[in-house]
């Protein structure tokens, strides 16, 4: 009896191990499976890349200097930024803002122009509250983050594009209706409205009395379809350019509190569209458009149409040329973007005013579909963003060079050495736009929303 009880212990010892060594075998299984998860949480993803079933994009917060994002009900195809006299240069959190975008909602009569007043716009390094304070505290920490104000305007037709600039200390607005027409507005009512909770609802009670809300106080209806290409003079306050479907481009300049239009239209890119036009920012007479006719063209505005067009790049691109931006700070440099994913940098001292190709001072194809928006930075002459309905906006810094010794094997260094920096996670890029009083701060517009961020590359 006693050498079976031994036996017996001895088998229940070797079976306790065995279930020792069992359960260390899991655990060890377990911490390198969260390990594996760990390195995958980690792992840098680049537009293009399918995600596995249980992959999911998270946004490294230590990669911006300020990120948030905003909604305004039905999407805005264009927007721009309204000049304010909260000073220049800010960079202290948190930032205010305003801006000015137009609806592009699925039932014409619902469209609006937006006149927006953003406040609160902090840091993503803002220190966090400790654990242990009262409920009190918490709530107001709720409250605490970005605030945004609207004045809206009721607009006929979707909002094709729209822009705005400041005259003789009034704000004005223009903007391209799907209906064919180009409007002006006088915005200072709005503005004024954003200035208290008081005002504002004043304003819209008195917009609800109005069957159809403010009116434009000019219309131009000479444009024979819609279009997309508008753009303020920067150096003559007042004039502006509209180009439309048909490629048909018309000069307005002010005149007595009123407007005149040039009925006798830009037509080299005719019969094509007129997809984006940009004033030179030095010369008040020289204007640069692009077109579905895959050129560039650069413009005198002192000559007649007929003969106006003095340079051009033609087969600019591969596909049709969507939008431009003129270096604001080395104006003989314009940056494009095409329907064929590329983007490309032109010295106009190359441009021809013959028919002859010419070629890039340099080419980036990091998008992956149409390149929808381009801007050069408002103060680093070689600094631009792109954005594109591939859902990702780059940073680019065209001083950077390439540096061999760096260059590995992984799919990062296969990437441009000037690409600094692709933010992500917004549906179909529209448009973009530097804030010319906020260094670094870049504003984007989507099918899902607003983006307001600054980047650590920026």
């Amino acid at each position: 009896m006693e050498d079976t009880k031994v036996e017996e212990m001895e088998q229940s010892n070797e079976s306790d191990d065995s279930m020792d060594e069992d359960a260390d075998d899991v655990e060890e299984e377990v911490e390198d499976e969260e390990n594996e998860a760990d390195n995958k949480e980690s792992e840098v993803y680049l537009p293009g890349k399918p995600l596995e079933k249980d992959e999911q994009l998270v946004v490294d917060e230590s990669a911006y200097r300020m990120l948030h994002s905003a909604q305004t009900g039905a999407p805005c195809l264009s927007f721009d930024v309204i000049l304010d006299d909260l000073g220049s240069s800010r960079e202290h959190y948190p930032l205010s803002m305003y801006l000015l975008a137009g609806t592009q909602a699925a039932k014409t009569h619902l469209n609006n122009l937006l006149v927006m007043k953003i406040t609160n716009l902090t840091g993503t390094n803002k220190s966090k509250e400790s654990d242990d304070e009262s409920s009190d505290s918490e709530d107001e920490d709720a409250d605490d983050g970005p605030k945004m104000s609207v004045a809206s305007i009721k607009h006929q037709g979707c909002v094709n594009r729209v822009r705005c600039t400041q005259l003789s200390g009034s704000t004005f607005a223009a903007s391209w209706s799907e209906l064919g027409r180009v409007n002006l507005w006088d915005l200072d009512e709005q503005l004024r409205a954003l200035e208290s909770p008081a005002t504002l609802t004043a304003y819209n009670k008195k917009a609800e009395k109005l069957a159809e809300g403010p009116k434009p106080f000019f219309t131009f209806k000479g444009h024979l379809a819609e279009g997309y290409g508008l753009d303020w003079c920067p150096t003559e306050p007042g004039t502006l350019a509209s180009g439309d479907c048909k490629g048909n481009i018309h000069l307005w300049r002010p005149s007595n509190a009123s407007w005149n239009v040039d009925q006798r239209p830009y037509n080299s890119h005719a019969p094509h569209s007129v997809e984006d036009i940009q004033w030179s920012p030095s010369e008040k007479n020289v204007l640069a458009s692009c077109s579905v006719d895959k050129s560039i063209k650069i413009w005198d505005t002192r000559v007649s149409p007929q003969s106006a067009c003095m340079l051009t790049a033609s087969g600019a691109h591969s596909a049709d040329v969507n939008v431009i931006s003129w270096n604001k700070k080395e104006s003989c440099f314009i940056v494009s973007g095409g329907d064929d994913g590329a983007v490309k940098i032109w010295d106009l001292r190359q441009f021809s005013n013959k028919s002859e190709p010419i070629s890039p001072v340099a080419t980036f194809k990091q998008h992956l579909t149409a390149v929808t928006t381009v801007e050069w930075h408002p103060d680093e002459s070689a600094v631009f963003a792109s954005g594109g309905a591939d859902d990702q906006i780059d940073q680019w810094d065209l001083s950077v060079e390439s540096d061999s010794s760096n260059i590995g094997d992984n799919e990062l260094a296969n990437l441009p050495p000037q690409l600094m920096f692709i933010h992500q996670g917004q549906s179909d890029v529209k448009e973009l736009h530097w804030h010319p009083q906020c260094p670094g701060t870049l504003i984007s517009t989507a099918h899902s929303g607003f983006n307001i961020f600054r980047t650590i590359s920026v």
